[in-house]
């Protein structure tokens, strides 16, 4: 069983903070600040908002590979000058015990393998807690369809499951035919995320870590 995580609203606590260095990083690319912002970006990829602010701002889409360089490069000095990112409730406590049944912990997410990697660590998370060769990055994918569809050619039948805190997330788990499980830790109410194909919604990864693990173990049992 591979557990697919989401990570900002999702492992951990969504920041305004965090949009700062992707401004930056368009800034020094470009040599403008941006007039134009996306008004909600909760659920799309690093790659899509990055392509999206370009374009707003009156900048090719060609430039995308320039700014998500500039991105890691700028995340990179954040980890090194003391950057914290807040875990949330029972998120490290879900993984060990997901661990701990042997499924294995993976990410799919709309940021880069480095902005990742930056992100969990500020948050306390470890490297080593994540299977990252199993592991799907959005930071090039033009929509979370896209980035789900990467699944299936590399875990093939093996059982996954996505968690994500977003409808977006389970419009594309629907959309590869892979079973989403909703936490409300993000920008999206209980009541919102029941109304996506969400097996379970939960509160957070506390008071609904038992009906997430068990979901995942049905899951698991029938393969």
């Amino acid at each position: 069983m591979h557990i697919l995580w989401d990570i900002d609203g999702t492992l951990i606590h969504n920041s305004k903070d965090g949009a700062a260095v992707y401004l930056e990083a368009f800034t020094h690319v470009t040599g403008t600040e941006p007039q134009k912002f996306i008004t909600n970006p909760h659920g799309q990829t690093e790659g899509q908002i990055l392509t999206a602010l370009l374009e707003l701002n009156g900048h090719p889409a060609t430039m995308l590979d320039d700014v998500l360089a500039e991105l890691d490069a700028r995340t990179q000095k954040l980890l090194e000058t003391g950057y914290v990112r807040t875990a949330v409730v029972g998120g490290p406590d879900a993984l060990r015990d997901a661990g701990g049944r042997g499924w294995t912990n993976a990410l799919l997410t709309g940021n880069g393998p480095q902005h990742s990697r930056v992100k969990l660590t500020a948050a306390g998370y470890a490297e080593d807690d994540f299977n990252w060769t199993n592991s799907f990055f959005g930071d090039r994918s033009p929509d979370r369809h896209h980035l789900t569809s990467l699944v299936a050619p590399i875990l093939g039948e093996q059982p996954s499951v996505i968690i994500g805190d977003t409808p977006n997330d389970g419009l594309a788990a629907d959309s590869a035919r892979i079973p989403f499980i909703a936490v409300a830790t993000g920008a999206y109410s209980v009541a919102e995320l029941r109304d996506t194909s969400a097996l379970v919604v939960v509160e957070d990864l506390v008071a609904g870590r038992d009906d997430v693990l068990g979901t995942i173990a049905e899951l698991a049992q029938r393969g």
